[in-house]
């Protein structure tokens, strides 16, 4: 794990920053591979123009999440870490609130179908979430916690997971959601074969990460914990999960009632 690639002079180029610039621009270029493979041509232009916004709603979504949801303890008796971004902590969960609000609202000032742009846009979010994971482990945040043998993850001097545990291993929780990030992304390729009502694949893609999340926040090491011990991570989760099917159960629904009456005016 290296926080750095090299300095030009005194400036770092700080692995995570790289990374996190690479996840943004992969999944945008997914997207729009995704988006023409449709065939929907009219769309790239206006999802291009998205982009800014997506990273922007992105960028402080996944801060205030961090801050005030996750780690409110530490940043109240540390107010100038609140802007430091470049020394980690940014929330995947508040990172996609942030994205939907600016982007959802972006859509409707267009008049673009939200439904359908998210289930072009899931699989590339999902990875670059997972090459986001390689930024957490590579800055040395985002850490699981002992595991109480001698198997696991050490990180080196001048990361937030040495200052917290010191010289014990630690369970490599960044890297298992890494890992499942890049099954769900296959997951949600193979679900495109075969058509779907609209938003299916994106809430597919909501509940798919987040229930995974719930399960791997058992293994972290950097959140404080709540009621029946589980992590803000957990609750986000948790609440994202049970949103996400019940409007997968609504969406199929919607559908049966159009299908049902394109067939009555037909008839």
């Amino acid at each position: 794990m290296h926080q750095y690639w090299f300095f030009i002079g005194n400036f770092p180029v700080r692995a995570y920053g790289t990374l996190f610039a690479l996840a943004f621009i992969l999944g945008i270029g997914v997207t729009v591979y995704f988006i023409k493979a449709e065939g929907k041509q009219e769309w790239v232009e206006p999802f291009l123009d998205l982009a800014p916004l997506l990273l922007i709603g992105g960028l402080i979504g996944a801060r205030f999440w961090q801050v005030f949801f996750f780690e409110w303890p530490y940043y109240r008796e540390n107010p100038q870490e609140i802007l430091a971004v470049w020394h980690g902590g940014l929330s995947i969960q508040g990172g996609v609130v942030g994205a939907l609000l600016l982007g959802g609202w972006y859509i409707w000032k267009k008049k673009l179908p939200f439904w359908e742009l998210a289930d072009l846009a899931a699989p590339g979010l999902i990875l670059a979430q997972s090459i986001g994971r390689d930024a957490n482990l590579m800055n040395g945040d985002a850490f699981g916690g002992p595991t109480g043998g001698d198997f696991g993850l050490i990180f080196p001097e001048g990361t937030i997971a040495r200052a917290t545990f010191g010289t014990q291993p630690l369970w490599p929780a960044e890297v298992w959601e890494g890992q499942f990030d890049i099954i769900l992304f296959a997951l949600l390729v193979i679900l495109k074969t075969r058509k779907w009502p609209s938003g299916v694949i994106f809430l597919v893609y909501v509940a798919g990460y987040n229930a995974v999340r719930f399960f791997l926040e058992n293994f972290r090491g950097d959140s404080s914990r709540y009621l029946f011990n589980w992590t803000a991570a957990q609750w986000s989760s948790i609440i994202a999960v049970v949103l996400a099917l019940l409007l997968v159960v609504w969406r199929f629904h919607r559908q049966k009632v159009t299908l049902s009456k394109q067939t009555a005016e037909k008839e």
